[in-house]
């Protein structure tokens, strides 16, 4: 909490007397959670320096506080002090929908492929980074090799071959700045040595999409199925290389067949085209064991691609990429080009944290932790939206709900935003004309709200598909 703390649009006339600051305390704390300044879930400072900040008693506020305890508006958590409450009413669960004129700010995020920040292992991390500053030598402080920290390659040499099934030494591994920097230096390196043309999955990121483009790749779409990417339409699409996510298909959630491994890999082979793998949450399957990765088949024909940011947090900027030798050369090329100064202590500090065995324990934490919330949405779906119904491997940050023919996706989106939640229908991530053939759908991502807040996204989400499977079944009738 910082030195001072105030609500938007709260104004306490200080000369009132205390039976006056009180009430109007109580008044302005109501409205504010009433019209959704203070939204569910909001911790409230500590009595002693809401006081302070607004120049009254402390005893003014505590009292406040807990008159609006005992009416439902806040709620006392002991030892982790006041926080705004849910309430019927709110838009938290909610059996019909009306539009307000004004949308309100999405507090809660069902995105797909967003991890929890809140359970980010500050200790562990922080005590990661302390040993990292003191251990490294004094030439470490320099400026480090473009590939990155060597002893960090070396670690995650040894665990995504454990994890994984990875091939690879510390030689073929660079560390990058997040997934992006990787995906964006292979694509330069496949220019330089002449390629023109990649294929992508049908649904995938319109970012990695325009990464490969601005690296000037001409990007055409593959066909998703239950099996995942049709591997057998890429000898009729003249390309260079193709980038998929065979572990985890994002956003259908489906994995690519064991058939279908080996026939892009026998495509590969004889035509000398690359595959790209983007093995982005492929630590999280908990149905059963993780499907290792495809680079593991044809090390030499695969650029393999991850990252922390699913594991841990986006924030910390890592991602990495083992690459096949014959493209070394060129990789390391463009990471000179374009890396600039490479995040030493960042990297040393992820290397103490992998050393220490806390990253393995942070994925078995939260793989527990999706599993539980993956399951919780499907019994949800199950019971309160008719004709609809989770799919998707177990796995992950995310899934579908699919939903009856006719349903308007972009409807149910802007529903959603309204109700104060961000969600997104699988349409959003097509690529151009691809084939539209699929039943309408809304790619559910259960990592990114803090575990307080789960169920109210999903109250608020069940809400806005089944506003719009009323107004379906209105439409309908004769």
């Amino acid at each position: 909490m910082g030195d001072s703390w105030a609500i938007p649009g709260l104004d306490l006339h200080l000369d009132l007397d205390r039976r006056r600051k009180a009430a109007s305390l109580e008044e302005g704390l109501r409205a504010a959670v009433r019209d959704g300044r203070l939204e569910a879930g909001t911790r409230l400072p500590a009595s002693r320096t809401l006081a302070a900040d607004l120049d009254i008693a402390r005893n003014v506020v505590a009292e406040v506080y807990g008159g609006l305890v005992a009416e439902g508006w806040l709620e006392a958590r002991v030892g982790a002090g006041t926080w705004v409450a849910e309430r019927p009413g709110t838009g938290t669960a909610v059996s019909s929908v009306e539009t307000p004129p004004t949308p309100p700010r999405a507090g809660l995020d069902l995105r797909g492929g967003i991890p929890d920040a809140s359970s980010f292992p500050r200790r562990e991390w922080a005590a990661a980074a302390r040993r990292a500053a003191l251990d490294l030598p004094a030439s470490a402080f320099g400026y480090g090799p473009p590939e990155g920290s060597p002893a960090l390659r070396s670690t995650l040499a040894e665990y995504l071959a454990r994890t994984r099934g990875v091939w690879g030494d510390r030689a073929r591994i660079a560390v990058t700045r997040g997934f992006g920097a990787a995906l964006a230096t292979v694509a330069r390196a496949l220019v330089a040595h002449g390629a023109r043309r990649i294929a992508v999955e049908e649904y995938g990121h319109e970012a990695h999409r325009g990464i490969l483009r601005s690296a000037g790749l001409d990007v055409v779409a593959l066909a998703v199925d239950e099996d995942g990417a049709v591997v057998s339409g890429l000898g009729g699409l003249s390309v260079d290389a193709v980038l998929l996510t065979p572990a985890h298909q994002f956003p259908t959630g489906v994995a690519l067949s064991a058939s279908r491994r080996l026939e892009v890999v026998a495509w590969a082979e004889r035509t000398g085209a690359l595959i790209i793998e983007d093995d982005y949450d492929g630590e999280f399957r908990y149905d059963r064991r993780a499907i290792g990765a495809l680079q593991s088949l044809a090390p030499d024909l695969v650029v393999y691609l991850g990252t922390a940011s699913k594991s841990l947090a986006p924030a910390v900027g890592l991602g990495w990429a083992v690459v096949p030798e014959r493209l070394t050369t060129a990789f390391t090329a463009q990471l000179v080009a374009v890396s600039g100064i490479v995040d030493v202590l960042n990297q040393s500090t992820l290397d103490a944290f992998m050393r220490a065995h806390e990253y393995d324990r942070t994925v078995r934490r939260r793989r527990a932790e999706y599993r539980s919330r993956r399951e919780f949405l499907e019994v949800r779906v199950a019971a309160e939206l008719r004709g609809c119904r989770v799919s998707g491997m177990r796995a992950g940050l995310h899934c579908l709900i699919e939903m009856p023919a006719g349903l308007d996706e972009r409807g149910i989106a802007a529903t959603a935003l309204q109700l104060g939640v961000r969600l997104d229908g699988l349409g959003s991530f097509r690529l151009g004309d691809a084939s539209a053939r699929r039943a309408p759908a809304m790619v559910v991502g259960y990592g990114a709200p803090a575990p307080h807040r789960f169920e109210a996204a999903v109250d608020r989400a069940i809400a806005a598909i089944r506003a719009e499977l009323d107004r379906s079944t209105a439409t309908d009738r004769p």
